[in-house]
């Protein structure tokens, strides 16, 4: 095993599957293994008829969909400046240069 490295071992629905983690990482894998656990317990209440894999797939869709839309809200905050803001900022930049220069 790698130095930095834990083998831990998780329950997903009811099945373990061992895995080698990076030291300090298993606070926050057991904690994604408790929301995808209470999402699939959800499914299971909310549509009793379906079988496991089926409580897999709608948790693993609901978890892809926000991943999107995380991925979709971060790409949108680095967007290039609209070049209107950015001629103002160019303006407002050459501005406090003068306002400067004219204190020295």
């Amino acid at each position: 095993m790698p130095e930095g490295s834990t083998n831990i071992t998780v329950i997903i629905a009811g099945r373990p599957y061992p895995l080698k983690v990076k030291d300090g990482d298993e606070p926050i894998i057991r904690r994604i293994v408790k929301e995808v656990n209470d999402k699939i317990a959800l499914y299971q209440t909310t549509y009793p008829r379906k079988d496991r894999q089926d409580w897999l797939t709608m948790a693993l869709l609901t978890f892809a969909v926000d991943l999107h839309k995380t991925q979709q809200v971060a790409a949108v905050a680095t967007e290039p400046i609209d070049a209107s803001v950015s001629d103002r900022l160019s303006l407002i930049d050459v501005a406090l240069a003068n306002a400067l220069s004219l204190n020295n």
